[in-house]
């Protein structure tokens, strides 16, 4: 379990299982009884490399080993109904192959730890019914499981629970940012500069023409030539 299993397996390699022999019978199947994914299911010759852990239902007391992180082939892990106490190792997320996980029904507290959610291979999670406690992870796939899978944890938080962390509240009060409108005295003084733009050009315009006698010469020969342009076209 704590290597890739076709690197592991050389010609040398020998298994050995406990098998029922019955007389005037060719061949034989080896038949294992597995809890999986929720259910007991039945796992015969093919699949008895099936790199899987089962100890639930029993009287295990204690930490769970942090060894366990270096079993990076395992597929699956159940842990349930013991009671078993600490945290759950940081360093989980290792196990890349899971695709099930059943910690319920002990006493383990703490935080979710954050690896968790880079197992993307992981199908069917159950924490519940623990001691655990802050925010769950956020991360697509910690928040596609049902919220069963984590209740039973007062001090936990977050999504897919209903229940929010602290500082979600406030973050969901808070209003959106809007434009305000122009108050009565900053329209005044847009009204003002308006008015003013509107003077100094057209002073600097008409004045310029008024005050210099040669420009408003040129002006008006400017306007005679745009005036005999537009009727020679219609004539």
């Amino acid at each position: 379990m704590s290597q890739d299993v076709l690197s592991a397996i050389s010609t040398e390699s020998v298994l050995y299982y406990t098998v029922t022999y019955r007389e005037n019978f060719e061949g034989f199947d080896i038949i294992a009884l597995l809890m999986w994914k929720g259910t007991e299911q039945q796992f015969k010759n093919y699949k008895l490399i099936l790199r899987s852990i089962d100890l639930s239902s029993n009287q295990l007391i204690g930490e769970i080993p942090k060894e366990i992180e270096n079993l990076i082939e395992l597929v699956s892990l159940n842990l349930s109904s013991n009671h078993l106490t600490g945290k759950i190792t940081s360093e989980i997320g290792r196990l890349t192959s899971l695709e099930f996980l059943d910690l319920s029904r002990n006493h383990l507290f703490g935080p979710i730890p954050s690896s968790l959610a880079q197992i993307d291979r992981l199908s069917l999670l159950n924490l519940s019914n623990n001691n655990l406690s802050g925010r769950i992870p956020i991360g697509t796939q910690l928040q596609s499981f049902v919220a069963s899978s984590y209740e039973g944890n007062a001090d936990l938080c977050g999504k897919p629970l209903d229940k929010k962390c602290p500082g979600d509240e406030e973050a969901a009060h808070e209003k959106p940012e809007t434009v305000e409108e122009s108050s009565p005295e900053d329209k005044k003084s847009i009204y003002l500069s308006v008015g003013l733009g509107f003077i100094t050009g057209f002073w600097a315009l008409w004045g310029s023409l008024f005050l210099i006698r040669t420009w408003r010469h040129k002006y008006v020969l400017f306007l005679n030539n745009i005036v005999d342009r537009i009727t020679s076209l219609w004539r």
